[in-house]
């Protein structure tokens, strides 16, 4: 669908308080959208709220739940359903992990995936809608310093994949689409990984940082996610997302 046509549609998004959900909810309500924001902080959903104005709905719960999962799908039946919602991971390498903070992400990131891309296939969504999991740029590279973080990471994109096969196969229409975001300090859990990253290798944060190149913005996730959102063509399953935008991931 055009990307016009996301005016009057509903789009929900997990995590939305901060971060890269934050940018995500800017951006689709800037294109019309009716925002269902879900997310813990109800402080900084209340921010969001001023921010974006009437079209958006701040909803507080915790989007591993899968009651709240199965209720706001009934509630909402979003055209647009952005899974962002995920735990910040212990800055450690493996050996000064413990298996409760190694496994923190398959708690929350992994889970709450899990529960609404079942919600979607379940319902189902109405044809032409699109799940977008965020999933990250450590499900292809590792990430030494976060424990389970780049497995469970993974596990999201591959949700998306398996939801996906079972759209196709039950012919829904609904789209299911992964992104891995790029390391950036545009948000806390990057600035926290970045930190530990130069530190391990010895680097000031300046000289890390200019390693990595341009930096990846919550505005601009935003903007991708609206790409992807708006052009049923993005439907090659996974991309990599960096500040100079969208690529087909391997």
């Amino acid at each position: 669908m055009p990307a016009q046509e996301l005016s009057g549609t509903t789009a929900l998004v997990t995590g939305a308080s901060r971060g890269f959900g934050r940018g995500i909810a800017a951006a689709l309500s800037a294109a019309g959208a009716d925002v269902v924001g879900v997310a813990r902080d109800g402080a900084r959903l209340d921010e969001l709220a001023a921010q974006l104005g009437s079209t958006f709905t701040p909803v507080v719960a915790d989007a591993a739940d899968p009651v709240v999962a199965g209720q706001l799908v009934d509630r909402f039946r979003p055209r647009t359903l952005v899974l962002n919602a995920g735990a910040s991971p212990l800055s450690r390498p493996l050996h000064q992990h413990t298996w409760e903070t190694f496994s923190s992400n398959w708690d929350v990131d992994v889970r709450q995936a899990f529960h609404w891309a079942r919600e979607a296939v379940l319902r189902p969504l109405d044809p032409g809608s699109v799940v977008i999991a965020m999933s990250s740029g450590a499900a292809v590279k590792g990430s030494p310093l976060s424990g389970g973080y780049a497995g469970a990471k993974a596990t999201v994109r591959f949700i998306a994949a398996y939801a996906a096969s079972e759209s196709e196969r039950a012919e829904l229409g609904i789209r299911f689409v992964s992104v891995l975001p790029q390391l950036t300090p545009a948000t806390d859990l990057g600035a926290t990984a970045v930190a530990a990253y130069a530190a391990r290798q010895g680097m000031e944060v300046s000289a890390y940082l200019e390693s990595l190149g341009p930096a990846l913005t919550p505005e601009r996730v935003g903007q991708a996610v609206l790409e992807l959102a708006s052009d049923p063509g993005h439907d090659k399953g996974a991309y990599l997302l960096t500040a100079a935008g969208l690529t087909p991931a391997p």
